[in-house]
């Protein structure tokens, strides 16, 4: 262990809420569904008869020596390598429940629905023939033939069987890589960082509330409902202001103690909609933090101020505050706050690729600063919350300084509406309707004893901070009809670039985001453009972006995880979608298709990116489009009678990539970057809220979070939706100044 690791913890468990009751899925549905997870999934092995093995002898043995040479020294290397080739789907401790919760709680319904009618077709003659040439049922099928037909969905001109194929294919893999005994052992993958130490969080005071048939009613001078980055800054702006301030969030607050969670706990407990948000055409994933913290909890440290074209054009709307010496201060400010710098950041091996690669093709490339208050914080393992409390997101930082003035807080707060009254003429906002639900008496969110109150907040002012993805919703739940509201949504959408190297990388150590190369952020002249960044390493986040071809070729690519790095080709969308309520439930939808300009951009980007890798000698170069074949180097010793990118091999793969494209469905993108659904504006024909953050036709009403920008921001927008909410709040302080308490 170097000088730079200190002592290996085990964050504390967090345990998961009760599965849901009741069957989602009949049992012949779940036979064969489990079938197809066990195809894309499989053990392979050579235990069994020669006529139900998946491979060939000399393949299985090329395969386990393949694994063995990945595998960390050990005394079991041999062991562990066929245990790992044998395990499937259904052997894998946990896997069955993760997917029993994210079909009956995160999938939507007519998505459930069309599921269920391709597996129970699947167990019917007519059914099979129809879909897969046999009238053998499919879970009968030996698992070669199971193969053979999921290839040839993927490769259908029905698009019910390539989106099935894509779409199951991507649930098992990502729930296998979050449960999985063997795949962290194989790689050496520590359940958390090695680099860093636990550290002590804040301890917040939640209020509570008694059991009882009636609604609570409490007061409060400004509600705020939302705990991430703009809430943060508006709750501390205005404590500190003198004023009684009220934050609340559906989200439990989980100390350091607990974090990084597993990668299953995470994405349930830290995420919206069990980890992802899938647009209505699946074209893009989208990843939306759903913590005590929001998105502050759980995204990378990367703290960009917004750049120049980017506030030109926004002033150009008619928002001259963007070119302001005002707007400069508020991104000062909150950068201070959370001691942002690019001074003590420490690249791992993916960002010093970059680096190395961007300037050996001439790119312009530059680190990224962090807020982690002024010290190095190098930690992979973020995205699951931040067990050293280094980094200076809502947690750490706006919410602590909140308290401490004042400000008091409600977690398990679902708001329902906004509560309004007609006064001389005006729809003055003046509280919210909401649900109230406790920890379990062992103080956990685990148990089925918990408290459920209705409850009903008044207030002078509220600030609606829920997300990009949640803001509209609630202005449309509480009865506003603008149509602006939800539309003009950007996502920033990222596709995905993977690269091998001869030595292991161990991807998942160090800070994750800390180089840009930016030389292609203005491809059409307008500000449009690619970012070029590294990504998240942690199995489950990378693993299942890469495209299924068999059993045994995913798994050995999981093996090569420990050698790989990954990067993403992150657009400034010129195009939008919205976001809308579900009819059926209510629950977020997403109409969003990357168009064909932004994924011009995204495979420009790519391309870069692939050149990238190859100057900084990579021996395998992988996208993530279905029919796109890696680019493997060969043995020619990299800097040796190299001829660089002119290598007519790699000329000659990149022409494949570029005819081939970024063309839907086979392309898969995805965001962790929501904004614009509450756009401010000069006009509410146009937009959602005024310059000044307030919701156009309502009194007392604001909005303060990433949905408010005019336009996709470029940059991880963290730095410039704390300052925006930080010009909102102040405003809405100097204008309650002198107004009597409730």
């Amino acid at each position: 262990m170097s000088t730079q690791q200190m002592d290996f913890f085990a964050p504390l468990a967090s345990p998961l809420p009760p599965l849901p009751q009741g069957e989602v899925l009949s049992p012949s549905q779940w036979v064969t569904l489990m079938a197809v997870g066990d195809t894309i999934i499989p053990a392979i092995s050579l235990s069994f008869s020669s006529e139900k093995r998946l491979v060939a002898e000399h393949e299985y043995d090329e395969a386990i020596a393949k694994v063995q040479s990945i595998i960390p020294a050990s005394n079991n290397v041999e062991e562990l390598a066929h245990k790992f080739l044998a395990e499937s789907a259904s052997t894998t401790p946990g896997l069955k429940e993760l997917l029993q919760r994210t079909f009956c709680d995160y999938v939507r319904p007519e998505a459930r629905k069309g599921i269920c009618t391709i597996l129970s077709a699947l167990d019917t003659r007519a059914g099979c023939l129809l879909l897969t040439g046999s009238t053998t049922s499919f879970h009968l099928q030996p698992v070669h033939i199971r193969q053979q037909i999921l290839q040839g969905w993927s490769q259908s001109y029905l698009p019910l069987l390539r989106g099935a194929v894509k779409g199951l294919g991507a649930i098992f893999r990502a729930t296998w890589t979050k449960t999985s005994p063997t795949l962290p052992q194989v790689l050496g993958f520590p359940r958390a960082p090695v680099h860093g130490k636990p550290g002590k969080g804040f301890e917040y005071s939640f209020i509570q509330f008694p059991p009882g048939p009636e609604p609570e009613t409490i007061e409060t001078d400004v509600l705020i409902v939302g705990s991430g980055c703009g809430a943060g800054v508006c709750a501390k702006n205005l404590a500190e202001g003198g004023h009684r301030v009220l934050v609340v969030d559906k989200a439990y607050h989980f100390d350091p103690a607990h974090l990084p969670m597993s990668e299953a706990d995470a994405g349930i407990h830290l995420f919206q909609n069990g980890g992802i948000e899938v647009s209505d055409d699946s074209s893009i994933s989208v990843i939306a933090g759903s913590a005590w913290g929001g998105g502050g909890t759980v995204n990378w440290s990367a703290s960009l101020q917004t750049q120049g074209f980017v506030r030109q054009e926004w002033a150009d709307m008619g928002l001259p505050f963007f070119t302001s010496s005002e707007f400069q201060t508020s991104l000062d400010r909150v950068c201070h706050r959370m001691g942002v710098s690019a001074d003590h950041v420490r690249h791992n091996k993916t960002n010093q690729v970059l680096l190395d690669g961007a300037r050996k093709l001439g790119y312009n490339v530059k680190p990224v600063p962090q807020n982690t208050g002024g010290k190095s914080h190098y930690c992979g393992y973020c995205t699951l919350g931040c067990g050293a409390a280094e980094k200076q997101g809502p947690v750490v930082s706006w919410l602590p300084d909140a308290e401490k003035a004042g400000a008091l807080f409600i977690e398990g707060f679902t708001a329902d509406k906004i509560l309004f009254e007609n006064l001389n003429g005006a729809q003055v906002a003046t509280g919210l309707k909401g649900t109230w639900q406790s920890r379990d008496t062992n103080g956990s969110v685990s148990g089925p004893d918990t408290t459920t109150r209705a409850v009903t907040i008044h207030a002078k002012r509220i600030i609606v901070s829920c997300g990009t993805l949640q803001s509209p919703l609630l202005l449309l739940r509480s009865g506003l009809t603008n149509p602006q509201i939800g539309r003009n949504l950007h996502l920033h959408p990222a596709n995905i670039m993977g690269a091998v190297f001869p030595t292991p990388v161990l991807p998942w150590e160090g800070a994750i985001l800390t180089a840009v190369v930016d030389s292609f952020q203005d491809l059409d002249g307008h500000g449009h453009g690619t970012k070029l960044e590294a990504t998240s390493m942690l199995p489950s986040w990378f693993l299942p972006a890469l495209p299924w071809t068999s059993g045994l070729d995913f798994k050995l690519r999981a093996a090569a995880l420990r050698h790989m790095t990954g990067f993403i080709s992150l657009v400034r969308d010129r195009d939008t979608g919205r976001v809308y309520p579900d009819p059926l439930d209510g629950r977020c939808r997403i109409a969003y298709s990357p168009s064909a300009l932004d994924r011009k951009h995204a495979l420009a980007g790519l391309e870069a990116l692939a050149k990238i890798c190859y100057v900084a000698g990579a021996t395998e170069i992988l996208t993530t489009t279905v029919g796109v074949p890696s680019f493997v180097r060969g043995d020619a010793v990299p800097g040796e009678d190299d001829q660089g990118i002119n290598d007519p091999r790699f000329v000659a793969w990149l022409v494949e990539v570029r005819r081939k494209g970024l063309a839907l469905p086979d392309a898969s993108f995805a965001s962790a970057h929501q904004m614009g659904t509450c756009r401010m504006g000069t006009s509410a024909k146009t937009s959602v809220v005024d310059p000044q953050g307030r919701v156009w036709g309502t009194e007392g009403l604001y909005v303060a979070d990433a949905s408010v920008f005019p336009s996709a921001s470029g940059v991880n927008p963290m730095v410039t939706n704390m300052a925006l909410s930080d010009w909102i709040s102040r405003g809405v302080g100097r204008g309650m100044r002198g107004e009597a308490r409730l």
